[in-house]
């Protein structure tokens, strides 16, 4: 029997072939440092702090960006990262019989590793073969073609000073989400991008999952009808500063699938859980639970509405959430990939603002009792 799993390999592979015979050019404004022709792109991965603390074992450049990279040594993967991590490596991110007749990518190789301890990129170096300590950001921008910035729980406070230098230099740029700490933060590095004619993307996993790419299809074909609402739902405990963070997936999922244009934002919190409401103007509004504890298995799921009925999904594929996760880090390293290629960006800056933006009013709400908070009086 074929199955869905076996037809995505087939269809990636179909893709990968295509994409190969496009040829490598980069297209459009390039930056000083961008030869005519190139077969592989240099990235350069940077690891955000915590407040001023590093990220040793930062899963959002080990996990995610290791996809850019085609040598690993598991022997270093196991001295430095958690039991869990070593059987993703093991069992799917390295392993040849789930690569979706893609990987590892023939056109990449990550050449630096920024993190200013530099004991701790050493790590890094360690499990990636060839890879280097990057001595500055400085230094760093002037060797690599792309910069790749990870923040796996971060709040995005320190994120500017550390995509600047390549932005400056018009390199293509992934700022990991919440991309800002504040709307201010966020409106600073998209303008100083557009600034630099430099290619900027920021988004969560969550616009990348396997089912999140069958909810658009439908949508976009209105094989159901249309869209009417959608239900995004988070699994573990809320907090406000959890809010911040990991709010920032079920408002990516509200957002890729609704689109931007949102009106208002009320956030009701009651102990561990919390519920939004996200309105439009000209269309039927958004929920977000944050804290379901009936989804904690699946860490989040999502209700997609249309006129003749319900199509729900999770990270799962086919019932493997392991290989969901490895497919939506996969299909988002692609994507950066595609925008280093041809410069073109895939997530709309209007987007990424509003994301942060609704994050915000949520908090506001929030202190203000529960009230609908206008996006206008955040954005101005």
């Amino acid at each position: 029997m074929t199955t869905r799993r076996r037809l995505l390999a087939q269809g990636l592979a179909s893709c990968a072939a295509g994409i190969a015979a496009a040829g490598t050019d980069l297209r459009g404004s390039e930056p000083d440092n961008a030869p005519a022709e190139r077969r592989e792109f240099r990235i350069g991965v940077i690891s955000a702090r915590i407040e001023g603390r590093p990220q040793p074992s930062n899963g959002h450049t080990w996990h995610f960006a290791q996809y850019f990279h085609p040598e690993i040594s598991l022997a270093a993967i196991r001295k430095y990262q958690d039991p869990g991590s070593v059987t993703m490596f093991e069992k799917y991110l390295r392993n040849p019989r789930t690569n979706f007749g893609v990987l590892p990518f023939p056109d990449t190789r990550i050449t630096h590793y920024y993190e200013a301890d530099r004991n701790l990129a050493a790590r890094f170096c360690e499990a990636f073969p060839g890879v280097q300590v990057a001595t500055s950001l400085e230094s760093m921008i002037r060797e690599v073609d792309a910069v790749y910035l990870g923040d796996a729980s971060g709040l995005g406070e320190d994120h500017f000073d550390l995509v600047a230098p390549g932005l400056e230099r018009g390199l293509p740029t992934f700022c990991d989400k919440p991309i800002g700490g504040s709307i201010a933060e966020t409106r600073r590095i998209l303008d100083f991008a557009r600034q630099h004619a430099a290619p900027l993307m920021s988004s969560s996993l969550f616009r990348h999952q396997w089912g999140m790419e069958e909810a658009l299809r439908l949508r976009d074909a209105k094989e159901f009808g249309s869209l009417q609402y959608v239900i995004a739902s988070l699994g573990g405990g809320y907090s406000e500063r959890g809010w911040a963070i990991y709010g920032q997936h079920p408002a990516w999922t509200v957002m890729t699938l609704c689109g931007p244009g949102i009106d208002s934002v009320s956030l009701y919190a009651r102990e561990a859980t919390a519920h939004a409401l996200v309105t439009w103007p000209d269309r039927m509004p958004a929920e977000i639970w944050y804290g379901r504890p009936d989804i904690a298995r699946d860490y989040c799921s999502t209700a997609v509405h249309f006129e003749q009925r319900r199509f729900e999904f999770t990270p799962a594929i086919e019932g493997n959430f392991w290989l969901g996760h490895h497919y939506e880090m996969f299909n988002m390293a692609q994507a950066f990939r595609q925008m280093v290629r041809t410069r073109e960006e895939p997530v709309p800056h209007r987007e990424i603002l509003e994301v942060t933006a609704l994050i915000h009013a949520g908090l506001k709400s929030l202190r203000e009792k529960s009230r609908l908070v206008a996006l206008a009086e955040l954005l101005g």
